[in-house]
């Protein structure tokens, strides 16, 4: 029988971890914790995971959404990361299909740009070898008429022509989601919002960890066999605990996403372009009736829990989307929404922020805390084998990883993820659901679908102030996926509150009500939690001004 994943559950799975020595303890729920926790799971080792936000509440939930091979990174000569990463995409593809979807991306050539034809024909054909792309979605060179006709809003004056090629577009807080949704039913204990107080030693050894659950302030000690630090930005907090951080540290850097309704950017195709003063490249994709633009990459010194947007970083892509885009003229009013993420790269002395590697490390100290960092969203299944095959060794453990063979949570859609999203529309169809409300909740829960539609049906049966499908979505993210607070359902288990904040809006009240009901919040605790969720709604729909990066936190 599968293990639940209740937040109403945390205490006893806090106290189950706290009651017998774990193989491993992972600190930090984002898509590098997941990925251990799921390989090392399998192995038979028994893990747990713990994080002092919500599961992806880090760099996992604020990337440009892509599961990509990395075609910048031939610019710098990564090519053994461009051919990892770019296979490591048809494995997470072919794993979670429901979160993961092919897009056609056109990179325009123009006149004085980063990209001429030849380097761009040639770029793109060495990109499909070495990440094994399928003979059907191999690049095509386009002419200036053709690139046009992809996408007519690109610039006309300066364009030459273009190349297409595909990435594959995801949701990253789902995609950590189902990944640590699947260790979980195969075993492990995860929990969020415990904080990783202070280590534990013994003969100056890391035995354990001191931990604070943040929701009801409680300490306790959790002793494991082997602990991983992958905290992303917060790695180097921790080696400085442990008194490890020597030589080579993390260099965090900062990417920021403006979203802007579709009708005021009616983009029609993904484009990754270049921009005008200094030749980055930037993603504007079409997702969910919006386009989104990013991302900025700049270093980071400010509060690592909460990056925000500032004046010069929103003022940067507006420039870079009106530079491409003439005909828009996107002022600052048509920001809808925007997110900010850090990228925890490690140090290379005299580069620029996006010159830095995308490569991880790992980093072992002499009180065996072993410590990774950096890398990408895409390779998180190789990050994890990597650490995983020194944790088995060292335990005694001959087991291989299988990873790349496991379906992941809401991934067991036979062989069409086409034809089960049209099956199962037509089935949410039958059960009173508009026809774009269940293809929405069936590319956003795959096979999971059937118990959001169950719930549904139930909720039918029942008067509530909250819509059926609003219903289904919230119980089963409390019931099943571990949410914890309101903003854990509006962004990490929904992304309405990038895509679909006018949503949020209307439903804070009602969703926040019932939270304090299931969970028997007092008055203090319910207020903590609006006010957190607000801040977090202010701060999305105002990609403001440099005043921001001053402001005290809310709460």
């Amino acid at each position: 029988m599968k293990q639940r994943f209740s937040s109403k559950q945390r205490s006893t799975y806090l106290e189950e971890m706290k009651s017998n020595e774990l193989d491993l303890l992972v600190i930090g729920g984002g898509i590098t914790g997941a990925g251990i926790a799921l390989d090392a799971q399998v192995r038979g080792l028994k893990t747990g995971v713990i994080d002092m936000q919500d599961f992806a509440a880090g760099t996992s939930s604020r990337s440009t959404k892509l599961v990509h091979g990395g075609l910048r990174y031939l610019k710098q000569f990564e090519i053994k990361l461009v051919s990892e990463v770019g296979k490591e995409r048809a494995i997470v593809y072919r794993n979670a299909p429901h979160v993961t979807t092919p897009e056609w991306m056109l990179l325009p050539m123009i006149k004085g740009g980063t990209f001429g034809k030849t380097a761009t024909s040639i770029g793109l054909k060495v990109y499909d070898a070495l990440a094994g792309v399928h003979k059907h979605e191999r690049r095509k060179m386009l002419s200036r008429e053709e690139t046009l006709q992809k996408e007519p809003l690109i610039r006309e004056d300066k364009l030459k022509g273009g190349g297409i090629y595909v990435e594959y577009r995801t949701d990253d807080a789902r995609l950590t989601l189902e990944v640590i949704k699947e260790a979980v039913a195969r075993g492990t204990l995860a929990i969020n919002y415990v904080k990783a107080l202070d280590f534990i030693y013994r003969d100056n050894q890391v035995v354990g960890v001191k931990v604070l659950d943040t929701l009801n302030n409680l300490e306790h000690e959790i002793y494991a066999k082997k602990i991983v630090n992958a905290a992303g930005p917060w790695v180097d907090t921790l080696r400085e605990k442990d008194k490890s951080k020597k030589q080579k540290y993390l260099h965090l850097t900062k990417g920021i996403h403006l979203v802007i309704d579709g009708k005021r950017f009616p983009l029609k195709q993904a484009v990754y372009f270049d921009t005008e003063h200094d030749g980055r490249m930037v993603f504007a994709i079409p997702r969910q009736g919006k386009t989104y633009v990013g991302t900025t990459d700049t270093f980071y010194e400010g509060d690592i829990a909460h990056p925000r947007v500032t004046k010069k970083d929103r003022d940067y892509i507006i420039d870079a989307v009106n530079y491409m885009f003439p005909s828009i003229n996107l002022t600052k009013t048509d920001i809808e929404s925007s997110w900010v993420g850090l990228r925890p790269l490690i140090h290379e002395e005299g580069k620029s922020a996006s010159e830095i590697s995308r490569k991880d490390e790992i980093f072992f100290s002499n009180s065996g805390l072993i410590s990774i960092a950096g890398g990408k969203l895409t390779g998180y299944r190789k990050m994890a084998e990597r650490i995983v095959d020194y944790v088995a060794k060292e335990l005694g453990n001959e087991q291989r990883c299988t990873t790349d063979q496991i379906i992941l949570s809401g991934g067991d859609v036979g062989p069409s993820f086409e034809k089960f999203k049209k099956e199962k529309t037509k089935e949410g169809i039958s059960i009173g659901l508009t026809e774009s409300e269940a293809e929405r909740l069936v590319s956003l829960y795959g096979s999971n679908v059937d118990s959001i539609f169950v719930r549904i049906q139930q909720a039918n049966e029942t008067e509530q102030p909250l819509t059926p499908t609003v219903f289904a979505q919230l119980t089963y993210a409390i019931e099943e996926e571990m949410a914890s607070s309101p903003i854990d359902f509006f962004n990490r288990r929904t992304a309405a509150l990038f895509f679909n904040i006018d949503w949020v809006l209307q439903w804070k009240e009602a969703v926040i009500a019932y939270m304090k009901e299931e969970f028997q919040w007092d008055d203090e605790q319910t207020k903590r939690h609006k006010e957190y969720l607000q801040s977090e709604i202010y701060y999305a729909q105002n990609a403001i001004d440099d005043r921001v990066e001053k402001e005290k936190k809310i709460i």
